[in-house]
């Protein structure tokens, strides 16, 4: 099965410059400047000449270029090896390839009733053998220490004879 292939709606061209907020339907590629944020209901792509000096907020974006700003995209970000960003990242996905530049924090934060629950059953449990596993290494540690020092008695009961 092939993926649906994104129909580019609105191109900003190299060498072109946007001051102020901009908002589009649809998927966006940028390879020209932007100084303001980005609203895009579908997919963001930024060229490896592209420069964004806002946030970005959409559903997908693939940076190639430049970007000073946070990303708010709940699907998915991909950095390419050209792409520099600097901000915060948050996001259900997250793709970096290597060389890309990413200074910032990133939040994947999942859904929470994804996670297993622990009942307290296994709480206990896990308590329990934590408890018994310190304690078996306690006693260790004292039995090497007794032997340690029952070995150097013997040593000094030798050489005084």
């Amino acid at each position: 099965m092939r993926k649906k292939e994104t129909q580019i709606s609105t191109i900003i061209g190299m060498g072109a410059q946007s001051n102020g907020d901009f908002t589009a339907e649809g998927a966006v590629r940028i390879d020209g400047t932007i100084n303001g944020d980005v609203t895009v209901t579908e997919m963001v792509i930024v060229g490896a000449s592209g420069c964004i000096n806002g946030s970005i907020n959409t559903r997908k974006v693939v940076v190639g270029g430049e970007v000073y700003g946070n990303l708010n995209v709940p699907e998915k970000v991909e950095l390419t090896s050209t792409a520099r960003v600097i901000g915060d990242i948050t996001t259900g996905g997250l793709v970096i390839d290597e060389k890309a530049v990413f200074q910032g924090r990133c939040d994947m934060n999942q859904d929470a009733a994804k996670k297993p629950k622990l009942n307290n059953k296994a709480v206990k449990a896990m308590k329990k053998s934590a408890k018994s596993a310190i304690v078996e290494a306690l006693k260790e540690v004292e039995d090497s220490s007794e032997e340690s020092t029952s070995g150097e008695n013997n040593e000094q009961t030798e050489s005084a004879d």
